[in-house]
């Protein structure tokens, strides 16, 4: 994907940050990344995932305009005020991510895109991710899948295919800022289910990285218990 190696610290990092969900698969009316993990919301804890990586000025947080005033009500009963900058989300994952990018003014870099609900995240990960994006254009985390796997077909008939062939995509997802740009210059297609997605379309090359299965995505109360 990159013309030629990079080295990941002649480079700034950024990250975006989105956190655009609702309460509904929660079953709360509180958007889940405020529900509170421990003594802190959802959120801030993968904030302070990145910030132990990266300066606060470099982090893009992407909200629904209707969240801007709970986040900065939550920050203030948490002592929360990192230098981060804001940016109202779109309507889609998208153009939400779009948004995120137009804020970041540097013409280089590398850019990681993280989900505001997987606080699990860690900091060596995210680390890694900057580390292979310079060298290889992008760095998509994953993890193997461990049950087994059929696929099914229109008519409802399965067949058993080969795990090892399979990988489930996580975030952060960080790519080269030059390729990215050119990545979401193109219009919004239905089948964008994440950023890799997108600068696949591009014609790029999208490498994966080793993720964790500790770092789930905060959908439903399940994943929330024992914490």
């Amino acid at each position: 994907m990159a013309d030629q190696p990079t080295d990941s610290s002649s480079h700034q990092h950024f990250a975006i940050i989105v956190a655009g969900g609702s309460g509904s698969r929660m079953k709360t009316d509180v958007p889940k990344q405020f529900l509170l993990l421990g003594d802190k919301p959802i959120l801030q804890r993968t904030i302070e995932q990145f910030l132990a990586v990266i300066p606060a000025s470099q982090i893009i947080l992407v909200l629904p305009a209707r969240d801007l005033s709970t986040w900065n009500s939550l920050c203030e009963a948490h002592h929360f005020h990192p230098a981060i900058q804001i940016v109202t989300g779109g309507s889609s994952r998208f153009q939400s991510v779009r948004n995120g990018l137009m804020a970041i003014m540097s013409s280089a870099g590398i850019v990681a895109v993280h989900d505001g609900v997987r606080p699990f995240i860690s900091p060596d990960i995210i680390r890694a991710s900057y580390e292979v994006a310079a060298q290889t254009g992008s760095a998509v985390t994953c993890v193997p899948v461990k049950d087994s796997v059929r696929v099914v077909d229109q008519d409802g008939r399965s067949k058993a295919v080969d795990r090892t062939m399979y990988r489930l995509v996580q975030t952060p997802q960080t790519f080269r800022l030059d390729l990215f740009r050119q990545a979401f210059a193109t219009d919004e297609q239905p089948f964008f289910t994440d950023c890799a997605s997108v600068v696949e379309y591009a014609g790029f090359q999208v490498t994966l990285i080793e993720g964790s299965y500790e770092n789930i995505k905060i959908t439903t109360p399940d994943d929330l218990r024992g914490f």
